[in-house]
C-alpha cells in the first residue's frame, strides 16, 4: 500500500523476505488500473477498506506518516487482513527480541537482546537497536540511527537519519517525538517534541496528532 518514492525499497525488501506481490493499492483512485513499478494498481484505500473480508490477504504498508500507517494497518487486520513482519534476510534480529506485526526491517539493521519493537514500525538500512529497548507501535527509524540501550520509546516517535541516543543517558523518548537528523540525544524527550543538534535540544513542542 502506497505509491511514493520508496515504495520500489520496500518491494525489494519484501521480495528478498520471499514474498510475491500482487499489486498496489494508492491512497486515492487516480491510477487504478494502471501500471507502477511493474505492478498492477489494484484500487484505492477506500476500495481495499471497503470490502467485506481481507482473509488470507497480506499487506506491506509503505508510507512514512507513522499515523496513517497505523491506522490503515489496524483497519486491515479489523478486516482480517495480515500485516506480516518483513525482515529483510541480511538484517540480523536477535532470538531474544520481539518484533511486532507489520514491522519492516531493512537490510545491515540489527535489533539486539531483549528489545521490543512495536507494530507497525519501519527501521531502514544500519539501523542499531541495542539490547533492551522498548519500541512502541508506529515508530519510524531511518537509515543510520542508534538507539541507546534502556530506552523506552512511545509510539509514533520520528528518528531522522543518524540519528543516536546514548545508552543509559536517555530513558525515554516521548510520543510523537521528531528527532532531526544527526542529532545527538543526551537526555530524555517529552511527548510531542521536535529536537535538534549535537546535544540534541528542544526546539518546539508539537500540537498533539488529533486526526
Amino acid at each position: 500500500m502506497g505509491l511514493g518514492r520508496n515504495t520500489p525499497v520496500f518491494i525489494d525488501i519484501a521480495e528478498q523476505a520471499g514474498y510475491t506481490i500482487l499489486g498496489l493499492y494508492h491512497y486515492n483512485d487516480e491510477l487504478t488500473g494502471e501500471v507502477s513499478q511493474g505492478y498492477p494498481v489494484l484500487g484505492s484505500y477506500h476500495d481495499l477498506l471497503s470490502q467485506q473480508s481481507l482473509k488470507g490477504k497480506a499487506f506491506l504498508l509503505t508510507m512514512g506518516n507513522n499515523d496513517i500507517r497505523q491506522k490503515l494497518a489496524k483497519n486491515i487486520r479489523y478486516l482480517n487482513g495480515e500485516t506480516p513482519a518483513i525482515i529483510h534476510p541480511m538484517a540480523v534480529v536477535s532470538r531474544f527480541a520481539q518484533v511486532g506485526c507489520g514491522v519492516v526491517v531493512s537490510p545491515f539493521s540489527y535489533i539486539q537482546a531483549y528489545s521490543k519493537i512495536g507494530d507497525d514500525t519501519i527501521i531502514l538500512s544500519h539501523v542499531n537497536i541495542s539490547h533492551n529497548n522498548t519500541v512502541g507501535k508506529a515508530c519510524f527509524f531511518a537509515g543510520s540511527v542508534v538507539l541507546g540501550a534502556y530506552t523506552q520509546v512511545r509510539n509514533q516517535a520520528f528518528f531522522g537519519i543518524g540519528a543516536k541516543t546514548i545508552s543509559d543517558k536517555v530513558q525515554y523518548v516521548g510520543e510523537q517525538a521528531f528527532i532531526g537528523a544527526g542529532a545527538l540525544v543526551t537526555a530524555d524527550i517529552p511527548d510531542y517534541a521536535t529536537v535538534a543538534g549535537i546535544p540534541a535540544r528542544v526546539i518546539k513542542i508539537n500540537k498533539p496528532d488529533s486526526r
